[in-house]
């Protein structure tokens, strides 16, 4: 059997396509096989479609961010981290802005044009690539990897191999979880895979009748069978299922596990997280004091977006038409009440197809972190989503991706090299 590369790299997503860049600028030939018929799809639509590069948080509020192991991260993070992300973007053409905490955007808010950019630039770098090519598994002799096999039958020789074949969120970019049955033949231990940064769906019509409606500055509060566990501070909105938006997704994947064991889980929105009880509660009796004339309804106006305002008075019973002054202290009790925790019951996460990560995956503990290289064969590499390591939302999976890419490709370039 004829080598055809030194270094053949499965998925050609961003770790992979990033991993063979970095193999290839180390002097290797490098071949990426990728069952779709064209690279990078899922890239494509990230960040709504302008693609959230990476984040430009210090290491520490980085690893943070990350789990369920961040330190396995440390090596690959010391090797290649958002200031090189930066730096190699604008040297391939893709230059970049800083938004709103530390979210890093293309200028062309172009997620197809970074996508672009990247395999135009692997292309320079000679790497070849061969579409369509669905891998079954990987050979075996002598305890390393001889070949990789892809359907049909057909088996294709490297010196080394990186699998960075993604997660199984978006399954229909081709991010459908095919490197987990690879991973278990090969006798890696897979963590159980759940959906991560995924909307949520509720109980009731509440979320419903609210649909399409935006909060900002608003805390979300997570309880779990009755106690606190986690919040988060940002944006959110309402659709047809539940609830979604930035801290809803990030929320969502420190509760899968709670979800899968059918705990009671609660998102209670804090609509004026500025304000502590005492504060609002003054607040709330100076402006009935001060408009004491006017309706409820239109005072609610100074408190509520108007969309929440009906499910508001519904909620609470209260009749619109009634005039401040005619508001009981028991009444204005209940209002900031409902205002600092309006809740919501958890029932599921969204599906797979709507995730944006994929938590779980190949056991990082059979993983050498400086490396990136497999415990079981020397000559096999991962990189990206593949691996049980996610994320929150802000660019940090993405930085994930490039981090472990740059860090396999080189270990798996050198060792080819050997």
């Amino acid at each position: 059997m004829k080598q055809q590369a030194d270094v053949i790299i499965v998925g050609g997503g961003p770790a992979g396509i990033m991993a063979g860049i970095t193999a290839a600028k180390c002097g290797v030939k490098v071949l990426i096989l990728e069952k779709m018929r064209e690279p990078l799809r899922k890239l494509k639509i990230t960040g709504k479609g302008r693609c959230n590069i990476t984040n430009t948080a210090a290491l520490s509020a980085f690893l943070a961010e990350t789990g369920p192991n961040p330190n396995v991260l440390k090596p690959a993070f010391e090797r290649f981290f958002n200031d090189d992300t930066i730096a190699f973007f604008s040297e391939i053409g893709v230059n970049t802005v800083v938004e709103r905490g530390g979210r890093v955007f293309p200028e062309s808010n172009s997620a197809v044009d970074v996508a672009n950019k990247m395999v135009e630039y692997a292309r320079k770098c000679g790497i070849e690539f061969r579409f369509n090519a669905k891998v079954k598994g990987f050979k075996i002799e002598n305890e390393k990897i001889s070949a990789v096999e892809i359907v049909p039958n057909q088996l294709i020789k490297g010196n080394t191999y990186i699998l960075a074949t993604g997660g199984a969120s978006y399954p229909a970019t081709g991010s459908s979880g095919d490197g987990y049955p690879i991973s278990r033949e090969l006798g890696h231990r897979v963590t159980a895979i759940r959906p991560a940064l995924v909307p949520v769906e509720t109980k009731g019509n509440i979320a419903q009748n609210l649909q399409g409606l935006s909060l900002a500055n608003v805390k979300v509060n997570v309880w779990i069978d009755g106690k606190k566990s986690d919040e988060e501070f940002g944006e959110m909105m309402f659709t047809h299922f539940g609830l979604t938006g930035p801290i809803i997704l990030s929320l969502s994947r420190r509760i899968n596990e709670a979800i899968q064991l059918k705990k009671k889980v609660i998102f209670s929105i804090d609509l004026k997280p500025a304000l502590d009880d005492e504060k609002l509660d003054r607040r709330l009796q100076r402006d009935l004091d001060e408009n004491g004339k006017m309706k409820l309804i239109n005072l609610f106006r100074q408190w509520l977006p108007s969309k929440l305002i009906p499910e508001f008075l519904r909620i609470l019973s209260l009749n619109g038409e009634k005039l401040a002054n005619q508001v009981s202290g028991e009444e204005r009790k209940k209002i900031r009440i409902l205002l600092k925790d309006f809740p919501f019951e958890v029932t599921a996460l969204r599906p797979f197809s709507e995730a944006i990560i994929t938590s779980g995956g190949v056991d990082t503990e059979q993983i050498h972190p400086k490396t990136l290289a497999s415990k079981i064969f020397s000559n096999l590499f991962f990189a990206g989503e593949i691996l049980d390591l996610d994320a929150n939302t802000g660019g940090y999976n993405l930085q994930i991706a490039f981090s472990t890419g740059v860090l396999a490709g080189e270990q798996a370039a050198w060792l080819a090299l050997e």
